[in-house]
């Protein structure tokens, strides 16, 4: 049995769309603050083995900025409850650079020693808040090639080109091969 380890029904749905038979599991795990997502996701996958069996996913969403080499990343979570996405946008308008980078990396592991993982990039920019949502910076990220917020862009739309898709689909080809 493949779990994916999320409070999120969100991600949860976007996962169960191309791997219908994965279950949630809602574990409220420690997170470790680091600037490598591979290395908080490890520490997820290795948490969860000690309360539960089973083989495991965990994915680690992130929000990068070309002006601040690479920050929020991983931290992401953190400037959206201090600066949230206005402050966000500020950063890059400020700094002249709204060029930016979304990443989902999900962690597979199939025992303690044995994890992989799956990484979905899209290329982007920031923009002015626009539309509402209920999923973290989605007004704010604006994929190349599109002209709309991924808030915008709807849950639906949003889902067939997201850097989370992207991941899924190599942790599917994977576990098909």
């Amino acid at each position: 049995m493949l779990y994916f380890i999320t409070g999120n029904k969100n991600k949860l749905a976007e996962v169960q769309a191309i791997l219908p038979d994965v279950e949630q599991l809602d574990l409220d795990l420690p997170e470790i603050q680091e600037i490598d997502a591979k290395e908080v996701i490890k520490a997820k996958l290795l948490e969860a083995q000690k309360h539960h069996s089973g083989e495991f996913m965990v994915e680690d969403t992130s929000l990068y900025f070309d002006c601040l080499h690479g920050l929020p990343g991983p931290l992401i979570k953190w400037f959206m409850k201090t600066i949230g996405n206005e402050g966000l946008f500020e950063l890059a308008d400020k700094l002249g650079d709204y060029r930016a980078e979304a990443k989902t990396i999900i962690g597979y592991a199939k025992s303690p020693t044995e994890i992989y993982y799956f990484e979905g990039v899209l290329k982007g920019k920031i923009i002015a808040p626009s539309g509402a949502s209920n999923f973290g910076w989605d007004p704010i990220f604006q994929a190349a090639g599109y002209d709309q917020s991924f808030a915008d862009l709807g849950q639906e739309e949003k889902n067939k080109i997201s850097m989370r898709r992207l991941a899924v689909n190599q942790l599917k080809e994977f576990l098909e091969k």
